[in-house]
């Protein structure tokens, strides 16, 4: 089949990718002038892969089909991606998030270090030990570096034969027609379209914000002390619990130290809306990490990054089929880690034509 893929990032990269070697004919469609798009949801430094789920989601149970995608992925680049260095999740109150993943960790046997709050300052000394309750270490997980993996999918695309274009945003899709305009008054017509076009979705399926919300988001990247940087670039990367539901990503491949928190976001309808930070706005993200680090203020403000997502109303993944047309949002905060399987998954629904079975995935349901 001649396929159209709307929007490269790490959805739309690993569908064509699936797509490609499952013997289609592809047309890869980027509204950015460059892969990966700095202003999608894939585009910056690093993202973080692990194990820990909460019980009863579901995704814990279908994590090991991404870890196995990736790895297809790494043997078709020649070059693997994942920084291995584990993660470590701080419970700051009860009942918060961390004892949620805890909980998913046990039910999929999954092994892991348990540490008292002295324990785990003396191996990480960043953390404040009279600020949180325990914390747990698994070594199965680490960061995925997101622009080589980008470049590196796109330049196999193109050997493998595939159309590429940048700079090309799609304004219109007949559903019924398999026909996309693109801004320049060009159109392109396939037998099936996939829209994955992340936050920027809903300006061609309006039809979907009952499902589908947007959100400005932001993250700080910032240098530490003096004294602990060496403590922070062997550090694995992190979530924290709390109200701030907090994740870190440190040093790694040769990005700086990220703090980002599920809190830092703001409802819009409009995925380009105030994409510069607000002075303070690292600083503020920055200070939602204290607890459980000690000296938060002495660490410093590099760059804020500006992000926008899209969310389901219980952050799972989500797929809509109308026509010749198949959307697919795979973000909910947390869509990077499964790219590559997601990708897989839709492929093969494009070639099966189970879009429901497709879905269940989707929503961690199978």
């Amino acid at each position: 089949m001649n396929i159209i893929v709307v929007g490269a990032g790490i959805a739309g990269l690993s569908t064509a990718w699936s797509l490609v070697k499952a013997g289609h004919s592809v047309t890869l469609l980027e509204q950015g002038e460059a892969i990966p798009n700095p202003l999608a949801a894939s585009g910056d430094h690093h993202r973080i892969i692990r194990r820990a789920y909460r019980a009863a989601g579901g995704y814990g149970k279908v994590i090991g089909e991404a870890y196995d995608a990736w790895d297809e992925m790494w043997g078709d680049l020649g070059q693997n991606h994942l920084d291995p260095r584990g993660f470590l999740c701080v419970s700051l109150e009860e009942g918060d998030k961390i004892d949620e993943y805890l909980e998913g960790m046990d039910l999929g046997r999954w092994p892991y270090d348990m540490y008292q709050p002295a324990e785990a300052a003396k191996r990480w000394p960043f953390l404040d030990p009279d600020s949180f309750r325990y914390a747990y270490f698994s070594k199965d997980g680490g960061a995925l570096h997101c622009r080589p993996i980008a470049t590196g999918l796109a330049d196999w695309l193109r050997k493998k034969g595939a159309n590429v274009y940048t700079g090309s945003k799609v304004v219109d899709i007949d559903v019924d027609d398999g026909r996309v305009e693109l801004e320049t008054g060009e159109t392109l017509r396939g037998d099936r379209i996939v829209v994955t076009a992340g936050a920027w979705v809903l300006e061609l399926f309006p039809e979907l914000e009952g499902e589908l919300k947007t959100y400005r988001t932001a993250v700080a990247y910032v240098d530490p002390p003096a004294d602990l940087r060496a403590a922070w670039e062997a550090a694995p990367v992190m979530m924290t619990g709390g109200k701030a539901d907090g994740y870190l990503i440190p040093f790694t491949g040769g990005a700086g130290m990220k703090f980002g928190a599920n809190i830092h976001k703001v409802r819009t309808s409009d995925a380009d809306w105030n994409r510069e930070p607000v002075e303070g706005e690292g600083e503020a993200i920055r200070n939602l990490f204290s607890p459980p680090f000690a000296r938060i203020d002495e660490y410093r403000v590099t760059e804020v990054v500006t992000c926008a997502y899209t969310f389901t109303y219980d952050e799972t993944f989500f797929a809509h089929e109308k026509g010749r047309v198949l959307v697919v949002s795979a973000c909910s905060g947390h869509g990077y880690k499964f790219g590559a399987a997601v990708g897989r998954r839709v492929a093969a629904s494009i070639g099966n034509g189970d879009t429901e079975g497709l879905k269940r995935w989707l929503r961690a349901e199978a």
